[in-house]
């Protein structure tokens, strides 16, 4: 197509180049001025032709163009279109699927934090209520030697008031 352009267009600068200097010499010359008249006519003629046929050649060469890029354009927009839809769908999938294990994970980790605090629950409890028996058993032995012990020393006051008497 750049080659029907640049031979039209040589054509029509050769034309507008070289048509004045066809009619000069043809006025120097012997000719009559019917000639020369007839010359210049034919050489504006072939000038008017070969622009418009540079017209025409560049109106033609332009609408292919324009065509052409149209549908370039439409198939890209079809492509760009079916590769969003497939980026967007596979993201989406993929989202679920985390979300999906996110849940999952969350679920697990759930019940294993609960079951691990009823054991530690239990265990505390269970460590506690020892714990309280054997102080309970503590503080009753401690109890039971410390009234002894006082029952001890108020009746050895006791005995010794009375041998003082």
């Amino acid at each position: 197509m750049k080659m029907q352009w640049r031979i039209s267009a040589w054509i029509l600068g050769a034309a507008v180049a070289y048509g004045p200097a066809l009619v000069i010499a043809q006025s120097n010359s012997s000719g009559a001025e019917n000639t020369v008249t007839k010359d210049a006519k034919k050489a504006g003629d072939a000038t008017k032709n070969s622009a418009e046929k540079a017209y025409d050649a560049t109106k033609s060469g332009t609408t292919k163009v324009y065509d052409k890029t149209k549908s370039t354009t439409k198939d890209a927009a079809g492509a760009t279109a079916i590769g969003t839809s497939k980026a967007y769908d596979a993201t989406k999938s993929t989202t679920k699927d985390a979300a999906d294990a996110t849940v999952k994970g969350t679920s697990k980790a759930y019940d294993a934090t609960k079951s691990g605090t009823t054991k530690s629950y239990d265990k505390t409890k269970s460590a506690t209520k020892d714990a309280a028996h054997a102080t309970a058993k503590g503080t009753e032995k401690a109890y039971d030697k410390t009234k002894d012990a006082t029952t001890g020393a108020v009746n050895g006051t006791k005995d010794g008031a009375k041998k003082t008497e």
